[in-house]
This record gives C-alpha cells, structure tokens and sequence, in this order.
C-alpha cells in the first residue's frame, strides 16, 4: 500500500471519534426534537435520550476502534513520538471547549436557567471538544504539527 495513504491507528482512531461524536449529537438532537414535537422540550425526556447517546457514543466508539484494529492488526496500539505529540495538540484544541462549556454552564447555573439548558451546554462542550480535537489531529497528521 502507498505509505501516503496508510494512516496510523491513532490517526484512525481520531476519524472513530469524530464520526461517532457527531452521529450520536446528531442522534440525541433527533431524538429531542421529535418528541419536542409532542411535549414541551423542558418536559421531554432529554435526560434519558442524552445519557443513551452518550453510552451509545462510548460503547460504539470502542467497538468500531475494535473492529478497526482487527482488519489492521499491524500498526494496531502502536504509538510512536509524532503521534503522542499529535495526540496531544488535538487535546488542548479539544478541552479549550471543555472550558468554554463549563463556564458557559456555570453562568446559566447563576442564572439558574433550567437544567436543560445546563446539561445541553455540557453536552454540546463535550461534542465540540470531541469534534474539533479530532479534527485538529487528522488535520495535524495530513500537514503536520503547527510551528507557532
């Protein structure tokens, strides 16, 4: 195979989370919205459909990353300088949003909005950390790390 086109397994790895964080957000924002249709949306039942898709999220992220070491067993679970480093620069993009969404929650808490809005605030910090750290990783290992 071209060695331009192989990706490592944390590069595969961070393709998983991306695509299983925006499929279960996207899945949650569904599930929400249709039963919103019906009941108030501070009365639905946000807070089981989220802790369904959060489960969901982890549990198919770690078998999609099972079946993807399988059909690769050759670079699976090896990790090497670039990739720590890049693992690395994917989470500090990713948990500046961890740190927006908390304070983003602690001022609606202040506000003492409902906790839809708190919960859904953390929720959405955690998918955008998830989504923008691996992207921030797939985009470091197609170009390289930044020089800053």
């Amino acid at each position: 195979m071209n060695e331009e086109l192989r990706m490592s397994s944390e590069e595969k790895s961070a393709w998983v989370l991306l695509v299983v964080a925006i499929a279960g957000y996207a899945t949650y924002l569904v599930l929400v919205a249709s039963e919103a249709a019906s009941v108030p949306l501070l009365e639905s039942g946000w807070a089981t459909w989220m802790l369904w898709t959060i489960g969901g999220g982890i549990v198919g992220g770690i078998v999609v990353n099972i079946v993807v070491g399988i059909f690769s067993p050759k670079d699976a679970g090896k990790k090497d300088q670039r990739d720590r480093e890049i693992t690395r620069f994917g989470d500090s993009v990713g948990q500046s949003f961890v740190v927006i969404g908390g304070v983003g929650a602690l001022i609606l808490a202040m506000l003492e909005a409902p906790y839809f809005w708190i919960a859904n605030a953390i929720y959405l910090a955690f998918v955008l950390s998830a989504v923008l750290g691996s992207i921030a990783r797939v985009v470091a290992y197609r170009r390289g790390l930044p020089t800053w």
